[in-house]
């Protein structure tokens, strides 16, 4: 996701937080150098920290204080890539080989052990008990959606709430709480960060949902890998869920395992896009996104509000 033209002013301030983040590979250890080097130049959204300056835009805004909180938010976010690409012995991501394909899983998981710390390194510079709670609640959030995402491997019979609620630990958490962090360092009233919160978490769980129909109709070129690698990897998402729910297609999602070639997996990624999956998918993420407007509805109308909206419509318009 390119930043879009509207978000041109925060140009600056993101740059400071990739300079914060290259500082990560600064390491007395020549593998962690390598490592750390690898995934930032790597890039990604930076989805986490806009919103992080976004929200602290609310209050008194200093980009060498938010920076903190921003690039904590990120880190754990990558960090979580790392260890996830271990669980699902992923070679690719983004294009680009894995930190697992490209030394071994045990490395991969020592570097995002090292980044979470880094990450409650930085956020320890910033004198305020709450931000601390913050993170480390959401960091807790986090392993237990992890953890329940090990859990429901090729369980093709758990049902939309053991989705949505994987999704809100394992994306839309960490989306809120990147609001609510960003409104609280600039030291915006805890009602304000808890509207920030939820208009966050709302996003989030757009995202995710906009991120799970890509991963079966985006090309390989703009995944990065080949389509359908979530199912292919035992990821159960809501796709393959409302798919499922045709009994004729179930039969043959259920037949996906670790070892099936591309090939044989197409023609079940065809009846998936053509069973009205995607559409369901689509409104359910569009809803999600009116709840997120609905959130910050009575902020006053200040550039900093349209900013938040415009960026909720931009996802909610994402093609990848």
């Amino acid at each position: 996701m390119k930043l879009p033209l509207f978000f041109s002013s925060y140009r600056k301030d993101l740059a400071i937080i990739e300079q914060e983040l290259r500082g990560l590979s600064q390491s007395n250890s020549a593998i962690l150098q390598s490592t750390t080097s690898h995934l930032v130049k790597s890039g990604g959204k930076r989805l986490r920290p806009i919103f992080v300056l976004l929200c602290a835009k609310f209050g008194d805004y200093d980009i060498h204080q938010v920076k903190y909180s921003a690039t904590a938010l990120e880190l754990i976010h990558s960090a979580s890539l790392a260890h996830d690409d271990v669980i699902d012995n992923a070679k690719l991501r983004r294009g680009v080989e894995t930190i697992s394909a490209e030394w071994d899983n045990r490395v991969a998981t020592y570097t995002g052990d090292y980044i979470f710390m880094h990450a409650m390194q930085l956020v320890s510079k910033l004198n305020n008990p709450v931000l601390h709670q913050i993170l480390a609640k959401t960091i807790v959030e986090l392993c237990i959606g992890e953890m329940e995402q090990i859990q429901d491997k090729y369980n093709f019979d758990q049902n939309l709430r053991n989705y949505l609620r994987r999704i809100k630990r394992k994306t839309a958490l960490l989306i809120a709480a990147s609001g609510q962090l960003g409104a609280a360092t600039a030291g915006v009233t805890k009602e304000m960060q808890q509207k920030l919160f939820l208009f966050g978490y709302y996003v989030g769980m757009s995202f995710q949902i906009i991120d799970d129909v890509l991963d079966f109709t985006a090309s390989e070129k703009k995944l990065g890998k080949p389509a359908g690698g979530d199912l292919l990897q035992g990821n159960i998402t809501l796709p393959a869920l409302y798919a499922m729910e045709n009994p004729n297609l179930k039969a043959k999602i259920v037949t996906v395992h670790s070892e099936m070639g591309q090939q044989e997996l197409v023609p079940i990624l065809d009846e998936i896009r053509a069973s009205g999956a995607i559409e369901k998918c689509l409104a359910l993420s569009q809803r999600y996104l009116q709840l997120a407007i609905r959130t910050i509805e009575h902020f006053p109308n200040t550039k900093h509000k349209k900013n938040l909206l415009d960026i909720a419509k931009y996802l909610g318009k994402r093609t990848y």
